[in-house]
């Protein structure tokens, strides 16, 4: 079994012929890995980001959290899965006994781990995980699509987070994979999406292929005039997911009073927050990071009902043992999905078709609850 493993903390990652395979302890089940997305987080740990030090005293490590695939062996006392059954993860692996998992959100353990950066993921031919992290896909949703579902949960609770309701103006800075997901479940929610990006062509014309009609390059408009010519007036809600904290204060700076920011990336840097007008233009700051158990249901079904839309964020496959050219493409900004496909899929990526008129989109959220 080969691994793609962070060996060493400083930059890079090493594909690592691995002498074991995994064997499920109690509670655990193996998956045979399908396919595997590389997220912001793994380009992160590959570039040995600030902040990303924490990994170090789990190394030498197995990275990704993004992957889908069936199960191959189970543990002592695992029900409700079978072999055979096609899964996905959900990589927060909580306690189990803190106030917060006894309140049924895990997502709030002081002591959870993530799979593919506290404990070995899914960039290998199999990877151990416990088996009240998986969750079961459809039959006929492929797996390089159901391999989405973890991102686009992400994206799913940063909506959530922000409260968007039908009819709202909302603002999504950053079209990364994270961002084109936050576009697409607020408009399936009834909201009216500007999509920016810098210099982001390639990524922003994504945004306009699965549906998303306001998509601006900062680098061709002001985010002010593109927000008034839009919309009219002032933001709503503004979703940030670009990891640059100076698009917190820009995104403050064309949200209406009383309206919500939600900050979704991750960022090295510091902001220089004006706090006498933030108070009192009575804006709302929050934070949305990780997913919720709801939000990755409502993930797959929005796979499961828009596969042939949300499978053309995939704009890359390459086999495992091709992983550094593929993180590399993943960091060029010349790509927004790169999956890594551990062994031949079961189901490929659907055949290519037109992208239906944004009117024909959904539109309300009753179509994925």
């Amino acid at each position: 079994m080969i691994a793609l493993r962070k060996t060493t903390s400083a930059f890079g990652a090493e594909l690592v012929e691995m002498d074991t395979e995994p064997t499920p302890r109690e509670g655990e089940v193996v998956i045979a890995v399908a396919a595997a997305g590389i997220c912001g987080s793994d380009i992160h740990a590959y570039e040995w980001t600030p902040g990303y030090e924490f990994m170090t005293a789990a190394m030498p490590l197995t990275i990704g959290h993004e992957f889908a695939g069936t199960v191959q062996a189970l543990g002592a006392d695992v029900t409700g899965f079978k072999l055979g059954d096609r899964v996905t993860c959900w990589p927060t692996v909580s306690c189990g006994h803190c106030p917060a998992c006894d309140a049924g959100t895990p997502e709030h353990c002081q002591n959870r781990s993530i799979i593919g950066l506290h404990i070995d993921g899914g960039f290998a031919d199999r990877v151990r995980v416990p088996a009240i992290n998986c969750r079961r896909i459809p039959d006929d949703l492929p797996f390089t699509v159901a391999a989405l579902t973890e991102p686009l949960s992400v994206a799913v609770n940063a909506v959530d987070v922000g409260d968007v309701a039908p009819g709202d103006r909302v603002v999504v800075l950053g079209p990364g994979p994270i961002g084109l997901g936050i576009a697409f479940v607020a408009q399936t929610r009834g909201a009216k999406v500007l999509l920016c990006g810098l210099n982001d062509g390639l990524r922003l014309d994504k945004g306009r292929e699965i549906g998303i009609a306001h998509c601006v390059d900062l680098a061709e408009e002001d985010l002010t005039d593109a927000v008034q010519r839009v919309f009219g007036g002032p933001a709503d809600r503004v979703i940030e997911a670009t990891g640059v904290a100076r698009s917190v204060s820009d995104g403050l700076a064309v949200l209406r009073s009383g309206g919500v920011l939600v900050v979704a990336g991750i960022h090295s840097g510091h902001l220089d927050l004006d706090l006498t007008r933030f108070v009192r233009d009575k804006k709302q700051l929050r934070a949305a990071h990780d997913t919720t158990a709801q939000a990755l249901e409502n993930a797959i079904a929005l796979l499961a009902a828009h596969a042939d839309v949300l499978a053309r964020l995939i704009t890359h496959r390459e086999p495992l043992s091709r992983a550094i050219e593929a993180f590399e493409l993943a960091r060029s900004r010349q790509a927004v999905k790169v999956l890594l496909v551990p062994q031949p899929p079961s189901q490929d990526l659907p055949e290519r078709q037109d992208l239906p008129q944004t009117a024909d989109l959904p539109q309300t959220e009753s179509e994925i609850a």
